[in-house]
């Protein structure tokens, strides 16, 4: 498993990144071929450690859980996010059997006993023409309607793009290629 750390707001010491290896790399187990792991480290307000924790696979396919730590312990929210990540293939190792190229996620390592995979059910479905704007007006757009994100066709670039509102505050962009 390869690692990138990222360090907002904090200088950590290398026991943390060390903990941090050691635990995180507990889960290529479930990958059988090198994955790609991105860690960033920070504090918030109040001595809050957040630890946001990304895996990309070969094959592409992302994980990613946040974690913070109230009591200042930046070594327990490494483990809830390595738990979280954990859960989430256990919970969907069905799908992700079905939906991803064959061993893109070594099932294998994989108990019997696991979780109950949850049914996915499409309650509603929505068509809507995507107008070409620009990102300012997809934001007020997005406001004006009391949603999280929206989907609209940018004016600089002809592209189907999202923005939506970030759980800290402000705004993401995701554009297509």
């Amino acid at each position: 498993m390869k690692f990138t750390f990222t360090c907002k707001k904090i200088t950590l010491n290398n026991s943390v990144k060390e903990y941090a290896e050691k635990k995180i790399g507990k889960l290529a187990r479930y990958f059988p071929e090198d994955v790609e792991a991105f860690v960033t480290f920070a504090v918030e307000k109040k001595n809050r450690c957040v630890v946001e924790l990304t895996i990309r696979s070969a094959g592409g396919t992302l994980f990613r859980a946040q974690e913070e730590s109230a009591d200042g312990d930046m070594r327990s929210a490494i483990d809830d996010a390595a738990a979280i990540i954990e859960r989430k293939i256990r919970r969907n190792k069905t799908r992700l059997a079905k939906n991803l190229r064959p061993g893109a996620v070594n099932l294998a390592e994989l108990p019997e006993e696991d979780l109950e995979e949850e049914e996915v059910e499409l309650v509603r479905t929505k068509r809507f023409s995507v107008k070409p704007m620009t990102t300012e007006e997809a934001i007020l757009q997005m406001d004006l309607l009391g949603h999280t994100f929206y989907v609209f066709r940018s004016v600089d670039t002809g592209e189907v793009d999202v923005v939506y509102r970030r759980n800290n505050g402000g705004y993401g962009l995701i554009e297509t290629e």
